[in-house]
């Protein structure tokens, strides 16, 4: 058994394509562990404010198999498969870490960059998985979110009404 860990966001009815992309994913891997929900402001273009959590789970799955389950939840959410990297999006599923894997396989990359570099992903993973070592640094999520620069960050963490109150 592995356990993965995704990055989700979305800016557009996003408090309908999250908990719609939760139940999708409960329903491929079984039950999740899910972060806090963050408010982020658009990384690289003017939007509205997206919702980024992570989400980990357990798949015997091969990697490329969880990842093109990702990309269906994505299309049945209504991305589309022309999306730009910096736009606003229904759905954003990102399989960011897979055990210790380390692949960069044209699309699939993990560990995702994403991860040290952007503060969408990593508070949300430092807040569910803090103990956790990233399998390049071999620093915890933790660590890494201390370290980050947090200057100028404009995100924050919210419980919209469709949130679990556990």
């Amino acid at each position: 058994m592995t356990r993965g860990y995704i990055s989700i966001g979305s800016n557009i009815d996003k408090d309908m394509h999250i908990p719609a992309s939760l139940h999708a994913l409960e329903q491929a891997f079984g039950r999740l562990t899910i972060s806090s929900i963050y408010e982020s402001e658009p990384v690289g273009f003017t939007g509205d404010v997206f919702y980024n959590l992570v989400v980990g789970f357990d798949s015997e799955q091969e990697v490329k198999v969880v990842a093109k389950q990702l990309r269906q939840i994505e299309l049945d959410n209504g991305r589309t498969r022309d999306s730009q990297k910096f736009s606003s999006r229904t759905l954003d599923l990102d399989l960011i870490l897979y055990g210790d894997l380390i692949v960069n396989d044209g699309r699939l990359q993990i560990p995702r960059d994403e991860i040290e570099h952007y503060a969408f992903v990593l508070e949300p993973l430092a807040s569910c998985a803090p103990a956790l070592k990233h399998p390049v640094s071999h620093l915890s999520y933790a660590e890494l979110w201390e370290q980050f620069d947090k200057s100028g960050l404009k995100q924050k963490r919210v419980r919209p009404s469709w949130a679990s109150t556990e």
